[in-house]
Formats: C-alpha cells, sequence, structure tokens
C-alpha cells in the first residue's frame, strides 16, 4: 500500500547522496575536517560539538563516538557536546536560547580547539552565535550546513561541508550523519599512526 512512498523516499536520499558525492571538495573538505581533528588532538586538545533538534543528537552521537569507540577498540579522543540540560535551562532562562552554546565555549573553549557545529538551515542564531564565540577564544570551526553559510559567517569558519539540498532538512541530516561516520573512521585511523591524510 505504501510502497509508492518508501521507493520515493529512498530514492530521493539516494539522490542526495550522489550529488555531494559528485562535488571533489566535499571530499577534500572531510579530509581536511580529519586531519584538523586530528592536530587538535594530537597537540592536547578538544572538540566541542552542538547542534538544534536532529542536529543536536548527531552532535552527541560524534561526540560519543570519539570519547567512546566507533570500530575498533582504542584509547578515548576529547570531544564533548553541549547537551548539559541544567546548563540549557540556565543560560536560555537568564540570557536566551540564543546563546545556550557561545555560552559554553565561553566558559570551556580554548585556543586551538575545534567547534564541530551542525545546521541544516546555515541560519540557527544559536550556532551563529557559537561561532564568534569560538573565533574569539581562537578555536578552530568546522561545520556542517545545508546550503553554504552567508557571506556574513563564511570568514569565520576554517571548513565548511555542505549538503545543496533545497527540500526538507531529513535529507541533509541523513548525509551529516554518514559524513560523521565517515570522519571518525579517518580520526581513527590517523590517530593510531599519528598521520595526517593529504588533501586529494
Amino acid at each position: 500500500m505504501y510502497n509508492k512512498i518508501i521507493y520515493s523516499e529512498l530514492l530521493s536520499a539516494s539522490d542526495v547522496l550522489s550529488n555531494f558525492i559528485k562535488n571533489n571538495k566535499n571530499i577534500n573538505n572531510i579530509q581536511l575536517a580529519a586531519n584538523l581533528i586530528v592536530k587538535s588532538f594530537l597537540n592536547n586538545n578538544k572538540v566541542i560539538s552542538c547542534g538544534n533538534g536532529g542536529s543536536h543528537c548527531d552532535a552527541m552521537h560524534f561526540a560519543e563516538e570519539l570519547t567512546g569507540k566507533y570500530r575498533n577498540t582504542r584509547s578515548a579522543y576529547p570531544a564533548l557536546c553541549i547537551s548539559d540540560v541544567s546548563h540549557f535551562s540556565c543560560v536560555s532562562n537568564d540570557y536566551g536560547y540564543e546563546y545556550v552554546f557561545s555560552r559554553y565555549i565561553e566558559a570551556l573553549g580554548q585556543p586551538n580547539d575545534i567547534l564541530f557545529a551542525l545546521t541544516t538551515s546555515g541560519k540557527s542564531i544559536n550556532i551563529i552565535n557559537a561561532l564568534y564565540a569560538a573565533q574569539k577564544k581562537n578555536m578552530k570551526i568546522i561545520l556542517l550546513s545545508g546550503n553554504y553559510s552567508s557571506e556574513k559567517i563564511k570568514n569565520l569558519i576554517d571548513i565548511e561541508i555542505s549538503v545543496i539540498h533545497n527540500g526538507y532538512s531529513d535529507r541533509i541530516q541523513e548525509i551529516h550523519i554518514k559524513i560523521i561516520h565517515i570522519l571518525i573512521l579517518l580520526i581513527e585511523k590517523l590517530m593510531s599512526k599519528n598521520i595526517i591524510c593529504k588533501k586529494i
């Protein structure tokens, strides 16, 4: 009865992934992002992740795969996700929800740490505020977005991996989680060898 919907959804997801793969810049930027994170870890720095809604869940998944493991047993890597409920309720009550990420970065961000931010719209005010806070802390910034970010914030970002899609955000999130899994795989391989892969 619902076969047409099922096929339509799977084909739609396949089309978005196919378009993403065709852009060689995306492949290079995934490698560059892995390099940047590995360099940070080797220099005793950490990565802080954040996002809203489904992107928040992806940000949590990214951090726990680093502190736990992905495929192979290895040392834990220093990763935090901004997900403390008491922090969210405190900051949103006292300052506004648009500052829940930036306040956390002000408190715990250090120079050469990495902010790993996710936004399917590219317009989330709390994410944009987090970018500014990270820049003030001299952190490196990796942004997973849906469509490229505006010129206003482009100069804040070290690496942007963008999924070009004008439909619903779930299609973008599906590619984001694939990017996250590839990043973690690369990070594990590179950290096991203490090397940084080259841009293709």
